[in-house]
């Protein structure tokens, strides 16, 4: 299977990288920063000599750059059986206070890149008749939080683009799989004074996702929820 995964280098997204090179799959994989990027690339085809890893170094928050990332992969005949749109960045903040242009560049990272990726992806994955994506939301889609400001508002709407699309590609036969976790060990949370015991691995959200992209293709999960056993932070 061709797996593209975005935020590819740490965290969540490499968790699920991991998951789905045990398999010996085709993993794109993009990411901001190259040496991150290839460094993950290295350590996936050292641990799992059957996968190929296929790296990009991307500017989610550049259109033309997501744009022509979409394109190289099809040129590559690398249509997608799944599709992950992980890239995202997180500021807290609040309406009231934050920079002049926050919003814009936040939404730019966490809504724009999914929309224009997955448009530039949709139409040979229609062709195909199947492909899987999944859209890393937050619990922040689901519920605002004192100085969540645009980071939410983003996720909100990463929310809603999933939910229109899930609807969209019903005739095609592309499930669509809204991922909605909670506080997770990443990069956001690099620093932090966290005991491990209350926050979710990454490796938690990983195999939820692989887990949603097995079934069969008469079921699909729309909504993965998932929250540290004690609760939110």
């Amino acid at each position: 299977m061709n797996v593209i995964i975005t935020g590819a280098s740490k965290g969540i997204g490499k968790a699920i990288a991991d998951k789905f090179a045990a398999d010996g799959n085709t993993i794109v994989a993009c990411a901001r920063n190259e040496v991150d990027l290839y460094k993950m690339m290295e350590e996936l085809q050292t641990k799992y000599p059957t996968c190929l890893v296929r790296p990009r170094k991307v500017d989610m928050s550049s259109m033309a750059e997501v744009k022509e990332f979409g394109k190289w992969i099809l040129d590559h005949n690398l249509v997608p059986d799944i599709l992950v749109n992980n890239a995202g960045q997180f500021y807290p903040g609040s309406v009231h206070s934050e920079e002049e242009g926050f919003l814009e560049k936040t939404i730019e990272v966490n809504l724009y890149s999914a929309y224009h990726l997955t448009r530039a992806l949709l139409p040979a994955m229609m062709a195909a008749q199947k492909g899987h994506i999944f859209n890393m939301c937050s619990i922040a889609s689901l519920q605002a939080y004192a100085n969540g400001g645009s980071y939410s508002i983003s996720k909100f709407a990463l929310l809603g683009f999933s939910k229109n699309l899930r609807e969209e590609m019903k005739p095609y036969g592309i499930k669509v799989t809204a991922v909605c976790p909670g506080a997770t060990m990443s990069a956001s949370w690099e620093g932090a004074d966290i005991d491990p015991k209350r926050i979710m691995e990454a490796n938690d959200i990983a195999e939820m996702v692989y887990a949603a992209s097995k079934l069969s293709p008469m079921a699909v999960v729309e909504d993965i929820i998932l929250r540290p056993q004690l609760g939110d932070l």
